[in-house]
């Protein structure tokens, strides 16, 4: 007879963490708010995640990091790389006030650990770099089929998108508003023309 299943074996264990944690934070997430959240006791969440709460938050990340492989590998089959990268960030003039409060759970999350947690901000920094690394290598080849005027190296370009990136999920809680989003997205899009 097979034992009772834990609770990572529901999928969306993790999916209802992750928000959890993108609204609050990972400092201000206690263990209660994860259990309410999941639906999942004391027990059986230490059964299932022995690391508690910091083991939740990694597979937490884990979970963007494989929606911006996803990505790069729609980018890598994409006849027009450089749209898709101007689309994702247009798109998100469009989004709800609640995810333009959430932010980036990635970008928030090197602000928080800053000082507080080596181990999570090194894996959201080293996120944001194969996110920056991703950028760079279709601006490099967009650059070269003459598709980009700028001949600004694409290292520097790819790290503008990470800064663009991060400012922006500042700005759209400040302005949580489409019109607003959408000229500035616009204006730093120009720079990638």
């Amino acid at each position: 007879m097979r034992g009772r299943p834990t609770i990572y074996e529901d999928s969306n264990i993790i999916k209802k963490a992750q928000e959890l944690f993108w609204k609050k934070g990972y400092t201000a997430t206690s263990l209660s708010d994860l259990q309410k959240a999941t639906g999942a006791g004391a027990g059986s969440f230490y059964n299932t995640f022995n690391g508690g709460k910091k083991e939740v938050f990694q597979k937490a990340i884990q979970e963007r990091r494989l929606a911006f492989d996803a990505f790069k590998k729609e980018l890598s089959t994409s006849k027009y790389p450089l749209e898709l990268i101007k689309d994702f960030f247009r798109s998100i003039a469009d989004s709800d006030k609640n995810e333009h409060l959430k932010g980036c759970i990635i970008a928030n999350t090197v602000v928080e650990m800053t000082y507080i947690d080596d181990d999570l901000e090194s894996i959201s920094v080293q996120i944001l770099k194969e996110v920056e690394e991703m950028f760079t290598e279709v601006i490099s080849a967009e650059q070269k089929k003459g598709n980009i005027k700028t001949m600004t190296s694409p290292e520097i370009l790819g790290k503008y998108l990470i800064t663009f990136w991060c400012g922006l999920n500042t700005l759209r809680r400040m302005y949580p508003n489409k019109e607003v989003l959408k000229q500035q997205i616009e204006m730093q899009l120009a720079v990638i023309s």
